[in-house]
């Protein structure tokens, strides 16, 4: 049975992920990591969360939820919107895509997103992850920072 939590880093079994992740020619875990450990995002803002997939004790998926840092208030303001979330640094060890933990960890996340944000955006890397998200109610967007939007 798949259990879904908060995380911190360190994490044993991210390494994995990470390895396996970067043979496929995805590098966001080798940024979660080096952002983590410099302090420049360990997901510990209001509303925000790294959470973890596991199947026993072993991680198998990972994603978190952010602010987003690149959605701008309207202008004259030019901060981020703390009213708008962002899905980031999501990933599913290859064994387990299709058994439905993708989409239990991304639930989980928009459950907390919920009680924080009106609304969250992400960045889809590929056309099968753009496919997945649309699959969860993310529509497409035309935007330089981001590449889908859900709204509650």
């Amino acid at each position: 049975m798949v259990s879904i939590r908060k995380v911190t880093l360190p994490l044993d079994g991210l390494d994995a992920l990470t390895a396996e992740s970067v043979a496929q020619g995805y590098e966001f875990l080798l940024r979660l990591q080096a952002e983590w450990d410099s302090g420049a995002n360990r997901f510990d803002g209001p509303g925000e969360g790294l959470f973890g997939a596991f199947d026993g004790p072993t991680v198998i998926a990972i994603g978190g939820l952010n602010r987003d840092p690149f959605s701008p208030n309207p202008a004259p303001n030019p901060a981020p919107d703390a009213a708008v979330g962002r899905i980031r640094r999501v990933y599913v060890l290859s064994a387990s895509r299709g058994s439905g933990v993708g989409t239990q960890l991304v639930q989980t996340l928009l459950a907390e997103a919920r009680l924080h944000f009106r609304q969250v955006r992400l960045r889809a890397v590929s056309p099968a992850a753009a496919r997945f998200y649309e699959r969860l109610g993310f529509r497409p967007i035309a935007d330089p920072d981001a590449t889908h939007l859900f709204s509650w």
